[in-house]
C-alpha cells in the first residue's frame, strides 16, 4: 500500500504544471519606467513566479511574441463606487486597468468594512481600494447645516469616522472642495481630519478649492494641509480650467516643485482630455443649494433673482457669454436632452436660447433632480505639459459605464489607451515606457499599493498584453459608448479577464487594504 502512494505521487508531481499561465517573448515594459526587454513571465497561485528566459510545463501559454507585456495599469481617481453593482467594470479592465481606487473628490463609502465584505462577497473583476470621503463624512456629522465650522463635538465625531474608514482598509482622505459640503470647510478642519489619516501612513488626495482663478491660493492650501498633518498629498485631475487662465501650467508645475523642494510628498493625476466632468449643479452657487433647501430659495423671488445675478457674474468672470461649453451627459428628467449643449436644449425645451432662458433650463434641472455634464474648457497645449511632468499620473476621473446609458464623458472607456495611442505612438509626447510607469509603478508607489504596479518575481500577476501598434481608445465626446481595443489579454491575478478585447467575465479582483505600513 505505501509502495502504491508513492507511485501516485510521484505521477501527480510528473502532471502538475510548473505554472499556471506562461506568457512567451512578450516585450517587457516592467513599470518602472527602465527600456523594455524580452522576456518570458511565469506565474502560479496569482503571482508572478518567474521572470527571463522560462523553461517548464503551464496548464496555459500565451504567446507575445511583437506584443508588448506590462503590469495592469492602477486608476487612483474613480467614483466607480457601484462597483458592487456592476462587478465585471467592463470599461476599466478592457482599456487595462486592474485596480481601481474609489472615494474620490470628498464622496465614499462611510462604511468601509461593511462594504469591502460585500465586494469579497460579490467579486468584481477588478481589485478595489478606496479613500475616506471628507464630504460623506461631514455630511453624516453634521447634516444639512455646512456654512459653518463643526463644533468639537462633531470634529470628534468626524475624526472617529475617518480612523474607522483607516482601521477597515482605507488608502487615506480626500476632499472634494468645489462641493457641498466640502466648500464651506476651512483649512483647520481638514488639516485636522488629515492628522488622523497620517498616523495610518496614508494619503490625502484633492479635488481643490480651485482650478482656475485661483489655483495658486488652492495650491498653497493642499501643501499647507500636507506640511502641517505631515502628509503625502495628491492633487486630483490636475488643470487649468477657462481659457482667461490657459498658459500657465509651467507655473503650477513650478509651485509644486517648490513644495516638493521644501520635502513635501506632492503628486498628480490628469485624464487626457479637454474637458471635464461633473454634476450641472456646479453651474448653480453653493449657497443656494446648501442645506436641501434650494426649491425653497427658488420659490423666493428676491433669491432667485439673486441666484441669476451669481450665475452671470460667474459667467462674466470666465469670459463666456453662454452655456454652450456645458453639455448635458445624463438628465433622467428628460433624456431627450442628454448630449445637447444648455444653449441647445434651452432652445428645445424652452423655445429660446436666451441666456435668461439657458439660466432657467440650468435651475429647472437641478431642481428636478439634477443631471451630470460634460464642460468644455481645457487647453490641449496646457494638457500635454502637465502630462510631460513625470510625477503626473493618468486616472480616468470616471464612474462604471453603463452601456449606452446617457452621453457620458469619453474618459471612461479610453483614458489609459488614449495615453498609449495618442501621446505615445501618434504625437510621441511620451515614451512607452514613461506612459506605462505613471499608469503602474508611480501610483502603487504614491498610494502604497503593495506588490502591484510592477513585474517582478513575488508580484500580483496583474498584468496586460497589448499591441502598441493597434491599441486605440474609440470612444468620443459624440459617441462616447465604444470600448478600448487593441488588448489581446489582461489578467486579475493571474486570471484571465479579457481575451481579444472581449471580456472573459471572470471576477478574480480582491480587495486591497490599506497595507502593513500602517497601523
Amino acid at each position: 500500500m505505501r509502495f502504491m502512494l508513492i507511485l501516485f505521487s510521484l505521477a501527480f508531481c510528473a502532471c502538475a504544471a510548473d505554472y499556471d499561465l506562461l506568457i512567451k517573448g512578450g516585450r517587457v515594459v516592467d513599470g518602472t519606467g527602465n527600456p523594455a526587454f524580452v522576456a518570458d513571465i511565469g506565474v502560479k497561485d496569482g503571482k508572478v513566479a518567474a521572470l527571463g528566459k522560462v523553461s517548464g510545463t503551464a496548464t496555459r501559454e500565451l504567446d507575445a511574441s511583437g506584443k508588448v507585456v506590462c503590469p495592469g495599469f492602477i486608476d487612483v481617481h474613480t467614483h466607480a463606487e457601484e462597483v458592487d453593482e456592476v462587478p465585471q467594470a467592463e470599461n476599466f479592465v478592457r482599456m487595462g486597468v486592474t485596480t481601481i481606487v474609489l472615494g474620490n473628490c470628498g464622496s465614499s463609502v462611510l462604511d468601509v468594512g461593511a462594504f469591502f465584505r460585500k465586494l469579497e462577497e460579490t467579486n468584481t473583476s477588478v481589485n478595489v481600494a478606496t479613500l475616506v470621503g471628507h464630504g460623506s463624512v461631514r455630511g453624516k456629522v453634521m447634516g444639512g447645516s455646512f456654512m459653518r465650522p463643526p463644533t468639537e463635538e462633531e470634529l470628534s465625531r468626524m475624526k472617529k469616522l475617518v480612523e474607522q474608514g483607516m482601521k477597515d482598509g482605507a488608502l487615506g482622505l480626500s476632499t472634494g472642495l468645489i462641493y457641498l459640503p466640502g466648500t464651506f470647510a476651512k483649512t483647520e478642519e481638514i488639516v485636522e481630519l488629515a492628522k488622523v489619516a497620517s498616523e495610518f501612513n496614508g494619503i490625502y488626495a484633492s479635488h481643490m478649492r480651485s482650478e482656475g482663478e485661483e489655483i495658486f491660493e488652492a495650491l498653497a492650501e493642499v501643501f499647507r494641509i500636507a506640511r502641517e498633518a505631515k502628509i503625502r498629498a495628491e492633487i486630483s485631475h490636475i488643470k487649468l480650467s477657462g481659457k482667461q487662465n490657459w498658459g500657465q501650467p509651467q507655473k503650477v508645475l513650478e509651485a509644486i516643485e517648490g513644495a516638493r523642494a521644501e520635502g513635501l510628498e506632492i503628486t498628480q493625476d490628469q485624464y487626457t482630455y479637454t474637458a471635464s466632468s461633473t454634476g450641472i449643479s456646479q453651474l448653480v452657487p453653493e449657497t443656494a443649494r446648501e442645506g436641501g433647501k434650494f426649491k425653497e430659495r427658488l420659490a423666493d423671488p428676491e433669491q432667485k433673482k439673486k441666484i441669476i445675478a451669481e450665475m452671470k457674474e460667474k459667467l462674466h468672470r470666465g469670459k463666456r457669454t453662454d452655456y454652450s461649453y456645458a453639455m448635458i451627459a445624463e438628465y433622467k428628467a428628460d433624456q431627450s436632452l442628454n448630449g445637447l449643449n444648455v444653449l441647445e436644449a434651452a432652445r428645445k425645451k424652452r423655445g429660446s436660447d436666451s441666456l435668461d432662458e439657458q439660466i432657467e433650463l440650468i435651475l429647472e434641472m437641478q431642481a428636478n433632480g439634477g443631471a451630470s455634464g460634460v464642460f468644455h474648457g481645457i487647453n490641449e497645449d496646457d494638457l500635454r505639459v502637465f502630462l510631460k511632468h513625470p510625477n503626473t499620473m493618468f486616472a480616468s476621473d470616471s464612474g462604471i459605464r453603463r452601456w449606452k446609458e446617457g452621453m457620458p464623458h469619453p474618459r471612461g472607456y479610453g483614458n489609459n489607451a488614449r495615453v498609449l495611442a495618442r501621446y505615445v505612438r501618434e504625437l510621441g509626447v511620451l515614451r512607452l515606457e514613461d506612459a506605462v510607469r505613471r499608469m503602474t509603478s508611480l501610483p502603487a508607489t504614491a498610494f502604497r499599493l503593495s506588490e502591484r504596479g510592477i513585474v517582478r518575481e513575488g508580484c500580483a500577476a496583474d498584468l496586460v498584453v497589448f499591441d502598441p501598434a493597434k491599441v486605440q481608445d474609440n470612444a468620443t465626446f459624440s459617441d462616447p459608448h465604444h470600448y478600448a481595443t487593441g488588448f489581446d489579454a489582461v489578467f486579475v491575478n493571474g486570471v484571465e479577464v479579457v481575451v481579444k478585447d472581449k471580456h472573459t467575465g471572470a471576477r478574480p479582483g480582491q480587495v486591497l487594504r490599506r497595507g502593513a505600513t500602517g497601523k
